[in-house]
């Protein structure tokens, strides 16, 4: 993958767990609102990070749990959609649509990637 794919893929990551955390931090109060909006997001980078297609291009190449490349793709565009979603849910239309473009954007300049996933 390019580098500069790689740095989008990267802010994306980041922008989907910080929308968890921030729509966490906006649905409770008390210690509910602390764990939704610290515990979401580092349970969902876990998940991000544990589970992997050996040798992606996209990442380390290494992986913890090994995953096909079906079920990779299929996770990621879940946590992709639910940092869209949280972004809309807490009335940030705008940004959230922008984010969704540049999902899209980020998987068409990945079109080599997503034909090497599908295949493991």
């Amino acid at each position: 993958m390019h580098p500069l794919n790689l740095g989008l893929r990267f802010i994306l990551e980041m922008t989907m767990l910080f929308a968890i955390a921030f729509w966490g931090w906006t649905q409770h109060e008390g210690w509910l609102k602390y764990f939704l909006s610290i515990g979401l997001p580092v349970l969902f980078a876990i998940i991000w990070g544990v589970f992997a297609v050996p040798n992606d291009p996209s990442r380390s190449g290494k992986t913890v749990v090994v995953t096909p490349g079906w079920i990779r793709l299929v996770l990621e565009i879940i946590f992709f959609m639910l940092g869209f979603w949280a972004l809309n849910d807490i009335g940030y239309r705008l940004i959230a649509f922008i984010y969704l473009l540049f999902v899209i954007l980020h998987y068409s300049f990945s079109i080599s990637r997503l034909r090497w996933i599908i295949k493991q």
